[in-house]
């Protein structure tokens, strides 16, 4: 994703969740998922569907049983 796409895509995601702690980050190497963080803890990845081109988004989190 560039990073414009990734600025829109985080803008998204502080309104839908109402928090301006939520970052969403570029892959450190080229080809790796785009990792999710609330402050600095992460929480999740990011990825881009492109079918037919129509682009969508599928946000992913694991909750661990130990967590609860």
């Amino acid at each position: 994703m560039q990073p414009a796409e990734i600025a829109k895509i985080q803008a998204y995601m502080r309104q839908a969740f109402g928090s301006e702690r939520l970052n969403v980050r570029a892959p450190d190497k080229k080809g790796g998922p785009v990792e999710v963080n609330l402050g600095d803890e992460f929480i999740g990845v990011l990825h881009r569907d492109d079918d037919e081109g129509e682009i969508s988004y599928a946000f992913h989190m694991t909750i661990l049983a130990e967590d609860l």
